[in-house]
């Protein structure tokens, strides 16, 4: 491999994990023959523990997370003002959406040495860090939401 060959593939794996945390490695891609086709060039996406996309984005991909994220990013809150402001949460699965939260570094939960007790959630630093490109992606659902229900509606008139 020519040095230059090898610049632009390290440039192009670092750009890519960097801008999209993609898992581009080498040591991470399936050894296999070339298939025939142009397909063979394109990268590969593994369904395990070690891709990014299944290990960190599904985790706030889910119904709940980024609207429990977006609730916390006005500062610190309790539970059943956290479920009053997430309109249609159910009080299990907002302790389990908080719970994975915490898990995953994004939101600290402290207890307050009250009668009653009193505990407070709060994004952390990453929590903060990855609010900011989901606002991106929530800013660009609300002005493409439009044009969505649109290609929903055709498809859904199409099929049936």
């Amino acid at each position: 491999m020519s040095s230059r060959h090898f610049l632009v593939t390290y440039f192009k794996v670092t750009y890519f994990e960097v801008t999209y945390g993609l898992n581009l490695r080498e040591e991470n891609r399936v050894k296999s023959k070339p298939a025939a086709n142009a397909a063979s060039d394109k990268r590969m996406f593994y369904n395990n523990e070690e891709c990014p996309i299944r290990n960190v984005v599904a985790q706030i991909g889910d119904k709940w997370s980024v609207l429990v994220l977006f609730a916390l990013v006005d500062g610190a809150d309790r539970f059943n003002s956290l479920k009053s402001r997430v309109v249609g949460i159910s009080q299990r699965m907002l302790t389990q959406t908080l719970r994975d939260l915490e898990r995953e570094g994004y939101v600290s939960r402290t207890v307050y040495p009250e009668v009653p007790v009193k505990v407070e959630y709060e994004l952390t630093d990453l929590g903060r860090e990855i609010v900011k490109p989901l606002y991106q992606l929530v800013s660009w659902a609300d002005t493409h939401h439009n044009e969505i229900r649109q290609a929903r509606k055709a498809y859904d008139e199409r099929v049936q």
